[in-house]
């Protein structure tokens, strides 16, 4: 995709397309707006191919972290952030059927939500208040009405347990 291969954008995107729409919906919690999300993210990623480094990360998780930050942008920009915190921890809605017509994303999505389930009720909240409520670390704090090095630990411990739960090898 560096070289310009529009092949390896479509591979990329019938691989991971299912994924991030159902990150940003949960974000967004507008189909319409997802799907404009997701294709000013497909735009991103596709302009900004170079910026990919893998010792940070695999490319599945700098696809999401891409996603999610579009998402973000979005609920900040319209003013909706009092939605957005309001929402957090609520169920997502359902997906279209675009969404679920791939099994392996929807197989994904439901791998994740059970290592979520597994979570310890503070480990899960920490998680879904930064990644799908967009908040930051010390907003988490003030929410949660808990000291700063506490929220930081239990988002470590979270993101270790997760990674245990969903190893790296399955998001590509």
């Amino acid at each position: 995709m560096r070289a310009g291969d529009t092949r390896a954008l479509e591979e990329l995107y019938d691989r991971n397309n299912g994924l991030l729409y159902s990150v940003v919906l949960r974000i967004v919690r507008s189909g319409a707006d997802a799907e404009e999300v997701l294709q000013e993210s497909w735009l991103q990623i596709w302009r900004g191919a170079g910026t990919y480094n893998e010792a940070r990360g695999t490319v599945g998780a700098w696809l999401v972290t891409v996603a999610r930050s579009r998402a973000i942008d979005r609920i900040r920009s319209e003013g909706s952030r009092a939605r957005a915190e309001e929402s957090a921890g609520a169920d997502p809605p359902p997906p279209t059927e675009d969404a679920s017509a791939n099994a392996a994303h929807r197989q994904m999505s439901e791998r994740v939500s059970r290592a979520l389930e597994k979570l310890g009720p503070q480990h899960r909240q920490v998680l879904e208040l930064a990644y799908f409520g967009g908040l930051t670390q010390s907003e988490i704090s003030e929410r949660l009405n808990a000291p700063l090095g506490t929220v930081k630990s239990w988002t470590r411990q979270a993101l270790i347990r997760l990674s245990d739960l969903v190893p790296q090898e399955e998001w590509t």
